[in-house]
């Protein structure tokens, strides 16, 4: 009896004594603000899935970004010049996060073999098409490579939410749904 009573006080008291840490950023945070394992939000809270999502969709991001940052110089729509930093804006910062995520997990940033034209992914080709065009040839072509490319990371976000379990890569799924789903109608709009 004492020693089964050891060996459940040791893990217990492990944890409570990581979740004591001071002057960090509030509970469950160490000194330099990083969140720590708790009984109640464990590190490990994330499974082969929400590592998946992660892994694909920064190049997804960084894919739209660099699309969107073409825009600036080279589209002559005000809408579509509005639009593409829109994009800009609201993904820099979800790579940032997805990258934290996958370091902490000690994952690959990298999708390895995982990523396919299926998500939504534009070919070497399209970006060199894209790269030589402007104005309202620029326009459509934007518009309409980057419609794909949103129904690729609804997609992939749309999985992230059915078989993901880190809650902040559901929320962060939840937010892509939302945003891209609202910006393919703006887009369609846009094409006329």
């Amino acid at each position: 009896m004492k020693r089964a009573c050891s060996l459940l006080i040791v893990p217990v008291a492990a944890l409570t004594l990581a979740a004591c840490g001071g002057g960090g950023e509030g509970p469950g945070h160490d000194m330099s603000g990083h969140r720590m394992a708790t009984a109640s939000a464990p590190a490990a809270g994330h499974n082969a899935q929400d590592v998946m999502f992660a892994q694909m969709m920064i190049p997804h991001h960084r894919q739209a970004i660099t699309m969107a940052g073409q825009a600036a110089t080279k589209a002559s729509s005000p809408e579509v010049k509005r639009l593409a930093g829109r994009i800009e804006h609201a993904q820099a910062p979800e790579i940032q996060k997805m990258t934290g995520w996958l370091r902490t997990w000690g994952a690959s940033t990298s999708p390895g073999d995982g990523m396919h034209m299926g998500d939504g992914m534009m070919s070497d080709q399209d970006m060199k098409k894209l790269d030589t065009l402007s104005g309202k040839a620029f326009d459509k072509a934007f518009l309409q490579m980057m419609i794909k490319h949103h129904q690729g990371a609804v997609a992939m976000a749309r999985s992230e939410q059915a078989r993901g379990s880190f809650p902040e890569a559901k929320a962060m799924a939840n937010d892509i749904v939302t945003s891209q789903s609202a910006e393919i109608t703006t887009m369609r709009k846009l094409l006329g």
